[in-house]
């Protein structure tokens, strides 16, 4: 059996961030993820995509933003079980916990974060009938690496953030770019869609609305596709690959079972505090959780790990007093042995 003290899980942003605010209090972690590697969806979905809401770096890959948090974490020497799903917990008679996963490992914890972003998720598919024939064969609903699009023709369909910003990302790496939405107007953020409008006006872009894609053309891999707009007579548009970003169906999966307070498929918690669940022990940060004015974003989850973990520290030890000391006046002392510190002030006497 695994042991730690606070056990997370979710290895995404916020759940690599709680490592470092644990180990400045001393408290191992453990991290357990379905995926096989770190990062959540900024490794699995987009790694290669920009960040541009992170403290300190202008811009940033979501896949680089993972590898920082690894490096920043590493001196706490965190344990993982990645490749697993957290399938059922049990509350001790001493108040911790036992998680198992679905492959029968078994974790034993003081305290209990889940990170789990937005659950296991799903892409959503369009209502095209022969769609699943051509899923990796010229249909992909994730864009995971832009490179594989290097001069191939693309057609993307949706009227959201993730449509607007890979469609404006490929102008410069795909042959070329088709962006179809149902409707005139999109939901994404209006300096995306101010930028649509420039790259099709400079001809680097083909914008289609109102259109649907109504069927794919080919017969081992994708050739085209076929499109109606304004309901007139469906035409046929060549494509290498069909690229469908209608967002991603979340799913708690069995932590929803838990007991825990469930609202609109997220963790409610008690955020005037310390994002604690309903029940004591189990926290619940990140884009996984909800209460009144909840912002999913990256740099908010950071936060509800910082109070989270100095919650946890308290309930560890109900009868030690901490005092917060800065890392830039106490450093950063890892389990590995190694410390991090401010260079010392040197003081010059004047004769």
């Amino acid at each position: 059996m695994i042991k730690t003290d606070i056990l997370i899980i979710g290895a995404g942003p916020t759940g690599l961030f709680t490592v470092f605010e644990a180990g400045l209090l001393k408290l191992r972690c453990h991290l357990i993820d379905a995926l096989p590697q770190p990062g959540g969806q900024c490794s699995e979905i987009y790694p290669k995509k920009p960040i541009y809401d992170i403290p300190a770096y202008p811009e940033i890959l979501a896949g680089d933003l993972t590898d920082k948090l690894l490096e920043q974490i590493k001196q706490f020497e965190p344990g993982f079980t990645l490749g697993e799903r957290a399938d059922t917990i049990e509350k001790q008679e001493d108040e911790t916990f036992i998680v198992t996963t679905n492959k029968g490992t078994k974790h034993h914890a003081k305290v209990v974060a889940i990170a789990g972003g937005l659950g296991s998720f799903e892409p959503r598919k369009p209502p095209i009938p022969n769609i699943v024939d051509f899923e990796d064969k010229g249909v992909e609903y994730i864009i995971r690496d832009p490179e594989f699009y290097r001069n191939k023709k693309v057609v993307i369909s949706g009227g959201g953030d993730s449509a607007l910003d890979w469609s404006i990302f490929l102008t410069d790496v795909a042959a070329s770019v088709t962006l179809i939405h149902r409707r005139n107007e999109f939901r994404g953020a209006l300096d995306s869609v101010d930028k649509v409008q420039e790259l099709k006006d400079a001809g680097k872009l083909k914008l289609i609305t109102p259109a649907e894609v109504k069927g794919i053309v080919g017969t081992e891999k994708v050739t085209g596709v076929s499109v109606v707009q304004n309901g007139e007579a469906p035409f046929t548009i060549e494509t290498d690959h069909f690229i469908p970003l209608f967002g991603l169906s979340p799913k708690l999966g069995p932590i929803a079972n838990w007991g825990l307070e469930i609202e609109k498929n997220a963790i409610k918690v008690n955020n005037a505090l310390d994002y604690q669940t309903n029940i004591p022990g189990i926290y619940a940060i990140g884009d996984v959780n909800t209460y009144p004015g909840k912002l999913k974003l990256i740099l908010c989850g950071f936060h509800e790990a910082t109070l989270m973990c100095q919650s946890a520290y308290k309930r560890i030890f109900p009868d030690k007093k901490y005092v917060m000391k800065y890392t830039t006046v106490g450093g950063v002392d890892g389990f590995d042995g190694t410390r991090k510190e401010a260079p010392k002030a040197v003081i010059k006497k004047i004769e």
